[in-house]
């Protein structure tokens, strides 16, 4: 898997505040009303020191719903689940793996593979 960007996750500053209307004329009754911006951070990372963004450089698990050039939220302080999506290091490179259910178990324990953090969301456009 090829990673293209990854940092730090920084906090989005406000962009907007309230002002007078500098117009003429009637003014609007929603001049003073202002609705606060959508932060993704705010709302898809729980953890943000632990939380890292990966960019996917293949199509190597579209069996996943993971395509080229989606990105992935990982958080590396969440404990795996059977059934959910996790980063591994396996064989020295990283590997998108659903962690089986507890009947193919049996088959994932002879591969050794080290969790490296919990895929939380999967952003792709459409």
């Amino acid at each position: 898997m090829e990673v293209t960007e990854f940092g730090k996750i920084k906090r989005a500053k406000p962009k907007h505040r309230a002002e007078v209307s500098m117009q003429t004329g009637f003014p609007s009754p929603a001049t003073h009303y202002l609705e606060r911006t959508i932060d993704l951070s705010e709302v898809l990372v729980k953890n943000k020191e632990a939380t890292f963004f990966v960019r996917i450089g293949g199509s190597a698990w579209e069996d996943l719903g993971i395509l080229k050039n989606d990105v992935l939220i990982i958080d590396r302080s969440l404990e795996f689940v059977r059934g959910k999506i996790a980063l591994v290091v396996k064989d020295g490179a990283f590997e998108v793996m659903k962690f089986p259910a507890s009947e193919e178990k049996e088959k994932m324990d002879s591969e050794a593979f080290e969790l490296w953090g919990v895929i939380t969301y999967v952003i792709h456009s459409l």
